[in-house]
């Protein structure tokens, strides 16, 4: 059983969360930041993989599997003991990014990838997740205009399937309004960080 509190944090490229969650870190006490696919070694060596801009042959179904078991070995090595010690865990992304990226985006189903997951996290869902939202033209101009971000293989995508991509979290927003809330990422990252912290401590207080 857990006795901490997971809260993941989604969006698009470009949204800022990457930003925002490294900001709201150093305002909650008692956190554990980590990201995924990454957080320990061995997920880590499978994002090199997944992110590798020469991995463009990448199938699909390939790719959403890579995720699944990056997600699984993060859950049990990072994030499971992390919430036994009563931490707040802070995650940049969780299964919610295979939906919407590899579900909706990729054309392989929301449900299919669903299914995948389901047998990788079992039933450790997200107590709390925000969801950063913004247009894909404004996301991806921020990144072309960050001279000091890595361009990843998802970067490179055209922006029909960025396009695709908001229009899945916009579907998981619908199907989980209990868990997820979204944020207007497009305001300036004051505003969006002091809304992130509001939302959080409010949870926290619920809990």
């Amino acid at each position: 059983m857990k006795s901490g509190m997971f809260i993941t944090f989604e969006g698009p490229e470009g949204a800022g969360k990457s930003t925002i969650i490294n900001m709201a870190a150093q305002r909650i006490e008692n956190t554990l930041l980590t990201r995924e696919p990454g957080g320990i070694d061995i997920a880590e060596q499978i994002r090199r993989v997944i992110l590798d801009r020469d991995n463009t042959a990448m199938d699909p179904r390939t790719e959403a599997l890579l995720y699944a078991a990056a997600r699984r070995q993060h859950l049990i090595e990072r994030v499971s003991p992390a919430l036994k010690e009563g931490k707040i865990v802070l995650c940049d992304r969780f299964v919610d990014s295979s939906l919407a990226y590899q579900g909706h985006a990729r054309g392989l189903g929301i449900e299919e990838v669903w299914t995948i997951n389901k047998f990788a996290i079992e039933q450790m869902m997200p107590d709390l997740t925000i969801y950063y939202d913004i247009e894909p033209q404004i996301g991806l101009q921020r990144i072309n205009n960050n001279k000091g971000r890595e361009i990843n293989r998802l970067d490179l995508e055209d922006l029909e399937f960025h396009q695709k991509v908001r229009e899945g979290y916009h579907i998981l927003l619908d199907r989980f309004p209990n868990r997820m809330v979204k944020i207007d990422a497009s305001r300036t990252i004051e505003k969006v960080l002091e809304e992130t912290i509001e939302i959080v401590e409010k949870k926290l207080s619920e809990k």
